[in-house]
């Protein structure tokens, strides 16, 4: 789910949304390693910046340049909170919902590869190796909400996981 405005009042407004946090985006991730009962529900709060110089590994295999971040000591960078639980799990992986009170630039992967939670299919923030039935990582927007800022309605968008998600949770989960 991507929100755009379609003029500069409605941009303000929706930044306004950001914000204060009456704009709220929900994703779903399959991670590596299940999570301790302590460590299931909790709020990430670290600061984040931008990998300076030019990394061989910040191109795509077709010269596309990559942005890498990384988490960095308070006040060098842009803070950076993630709300997150652990939904369902087994003793190799977990799918984690997230909900972003900042939107940080790879954020939710940082995040999770910090705490040595990598998405799965994440080449950047996880392994290097790309898994096998997999073109992407398992990392997807489920939930939008926001108030329209023309009529002044709330809006609730949802957005169902696409196939290649669902086809890696089931193989897991046949595994188990």
């Amino acid at each position: 789910l991507v929100l755009f405005a379609k003029n500069q009042l409605a941009a303000a407004r929706l930044s306004r949304q950001r914000e204060s946090g009456a704009l709220k985006k929900e994703y779903l991730a399959l991670v590596h390693h299940p999570f301790s009962e302590e460590t299931q529900k909790e709020t990430i709060r670290l600061s984040m910046e931008q990998i300076p110089g030019d990394d061989p590994d910040s191109f795509d295999p077709s010269g596309k340049r990559i942005t890498k971040m990384r988490i960095c000591k308070e006040g060098n960078g842009l803070w950076a909170i993630t709300h997150y639980e652990a939904v369902l799990q087994d003793p190799f992986w977990a799918v984690v919902c997230c909900r972003l009170e900042t939107g940080r630039t790879h954020q939710i992967r940082v995040h999770l590869a910090y705490i040595g939670h990598p998405i799965l299919g994440d080449t950047v923030y996880g392994a290097k190796k790309p898994v096998a039935g997999l073109t992407g990582q398992c990392l997807h927007a489920v939930g939008l909400r926001f108030i329209h800022p023309r009529t002044g309605e709330p809006v609730e968008l949802t957005c169902p996981l696409p196939e290649e998600f669902v086809r890696m949770l089931e193989k897991l989960r046949r595994n188990a």
